[in-house]
């Protein structure tokens, strides 16, 4: 389980975006319902003002998460590195 940030009010997540699934479902961020969606959340995640919030294990989980997000809507190639 992915650890709860204090600088993060998740239900600001679930009143923007509804109950969808989200890579970052302790605090509600980077949903994952949408190809739209999942392209936005492989792109804020990789900022480093996003991403160094993270420890590594629950980089990983999210990451992972938006990767098979990406292979099973999008495409099974899954998404560019960060650095593309």
């Amino acid at each position: 389980m992915i650890e709860k940030r204090n600088d993060i009010n998740p239900e600001r997540g679930l009143k923007e975006y509804n109950n969808v699934k989200f890579a970052d479902e302790t605090n509600k961020k980077y949903p994952i319902d949408t190809p739209e969606h999942i392209r936005a959340a492989w792109s804020y995640f990789h900022m480093p003002r996003n991403y160094e919030k993270y420890d590594e294990k629950d980089r990983e989980t999210i990451k992972n998460k938006i990767i098979k997000a990406w292979q099973m809507q999008i495409s099974p190639d899954g998404p560019p590195s960060k650095d593309e």
